[in-house]
């Protein structure tokens, strides 16, 4: 899937809270990412919780604690106190302090944990700029709120189409639930799947259910490589069910 950047592609996707694999790997051969925090903060959703893996290989779950209204923005959603980034950073620590590639990793991610935050969509682009780096990828992201695209779901998604000037799509596995394709496709849009699957030379706890700093703090550079060979792309809704999509 990798390649030279194409300029024909959306991916749009909610600012995550230290996502998984299969979020960088849709933005291996594209050069921006729109985060959309125009959209209602999700309550069951990963923007604000994601796992990584302790060092006993047990899955263990960070949730960043909110305060929001129900129905507001994304954007406005606010983190509700201080006491969890020393929570997290700790963890982490724990985590992936004998990892080989950690220490780079630390350095990047030490001012982010050190930082006051007050919303929970700044705390996660800060997150995302510094892993996209970690992988390599120049990718610009992009805030929807900024571009205030109009409709909604498969509406909203074509009008950021027309506004990027671009006519593919390119969603998760979780769009299949209420993307309408045969309606992209009338308007000259066409839509790609992306699916993402850890190869088996990965450990095993660098799967589906845990964050990519657990690829990044053990296979560094070549972190890279396994988003390649895990990453997939399709034309059309897939039939298989994917987590963290």
């Amino acid at each position: 899937m990798r390649g030279p950047a194409r300029h024909d592609v959306l991916v749009a996707h909610q600012p995550a809270y230290l996502p998984w694999p299969g979020y960088f790997s849709r933005l291996l051969d594209v050069d921006r990412l729109v985060l959309l925090d125009h959209v209602p903060y999700s309550e069951r959703g990963w923007q604000n919780r994601n796992f990584v893996t302790g060092p006993l290989g047990e899955r263990i779950r960070l949730t960043v604690p909110v305060t929001r209204v129900f129905g507001e923005p994304l954007a406005k959603a606010l983190v509700a106190d201080d006491r969890w980034r020393g929570r997290h950073w700790r963890t982490l620590r724990e985590a992936y302090g004998r990892a080989a590639h950690w220490p780079g990793l630390e350095q990047r991610l030490l001012p982010i944990y050190e930082h006051p935050w007050t919303h929970l969509a700044d705390l996660n682009q800060a997150l995302l700029a510094v892993m996209l780096d970690a992988f390599g990828l120049e990718v610009r992201l992009e805030r929807s709120s900024e571009i205030a695209p109009d409709g909604a779901k498969t509406a909203m998604l074509a009008d950021l189409c027309r506004r990027m000037g671009t006519n593919v799509l390119r969603v998760g596995t979780g769009a299949a639930d209420y993307l309408d394709t045969a309606w992209l496709t009338e308007r000259g849009i066409g839509v790609e799947v992306a699916t993402y699957h850890p190869p088996a030379v990965m450990r095993p706890s660098t799967g589906a259910a845990a964050s990519a700093l657990d690829l990044l703090a053990h296979h560094g550079p070549g972190a890279l490589r396994l988003l390649e060979a895990g990453g997939r792309l399709h034309p059309q809704a897939p039939t298989i069910e994917e987590t963290n999509a």
